[in-house]
């Protein structure tokens, strides 16, 4: 929370040098991690800067996610060779919420951030940090004490991950100074910190896609 107040302060103190604009947009997400697949929506509230021209912005936002939820069987095995039955199978459940801060450079290929006749297109590139939760239920009740349990664990916990970010926008005005977009956004984890709450551990974990449709308001 800290650094995102840093960012906003920032932004706001630049303020006096340059325009800068406010956006929001609501958001389908697809998670597409193997056997780990849900949908969710979500809302993101951005700032973007622009430092001199009018074809380049800096960016900074926040998005959060509503819960996800998939399901996946495993077997727990006995730890004593002498245990009946040597197996368990049973299904976990897991409830999966994604946050993220991302800062980052955005570019107008056409048009320009205050266009406002024609159709802009542009791109960006930055670096994020995911805030997730996993919370995971099991349909039996299973001994750890006897049985070896593999991942994920029962339970709920926090995890972090640092992401490359990366997508595509196209927008045009509605009014002077009033515009409406629509993006397609994918992150790519660039960091790895095990938990054991999570289904796998994978580095590619998590891969979404997101769909996103919003207004920005240039600020003079």
């Amino acid at each position: 929370m800290r650094s995102i107040l840093c960012v906003l302060c920032i932004f706001f103190g630049l303020n006096s040098f340059a325009q800068f604009s406010v956006a929001t947009d609501a958001s389908l997400l697809r998670n597409l991690s193997k056997d780990q697949k849900f949908w969710a929506f979500g809302q993101t509230v951005q700032l973007n800067f622009y430092p001199g021209g009018n074809k380049n912005a800096v960016y900074a936002w926040v998005s959060y996610y509503t819960t996800g939820d998939f399901k996946n069987n495993f077997a727990a095995t006995a730890k004593d060779a002498l245990t009946i039955p040597q197996q368990i199978s049973y299904t976990a459940k897991t409830d999966l919420r994604y946050r993220q801060v991302s800062v980052g450079w955005k570019r107008y290929f056409k048009g320009s951030y205050n266009s406002e006749n024609i159709w802009n297109i542009y791109g960006y590139a930055g670096f994020g940090l995911l805030l997730g939760k996993a919370t995971n239920s099991f349909n039996k009740v299973i001994d750890s004490a006897i049985y070896a349990i593999p991942q994920p664990t029962q339970g709920s916990s926090a995890f972090r991950r640092l992401t490359i970010d990366g997508g595509l926008g196209t927008e045009f005005p509605l009014g002077t100074a009033v515009f409406v977009y629509s993006e397609v956004r994918t992150w790519l984890p660039s960091s790895h910190y095990p938990s054991e709450y999570l289904y796998s551990n994978n580095y590619r974990i998590p891969s979404v896609v997101a769909i996103n449709l919003g207004l920005r308001v240039l600020i003079e």
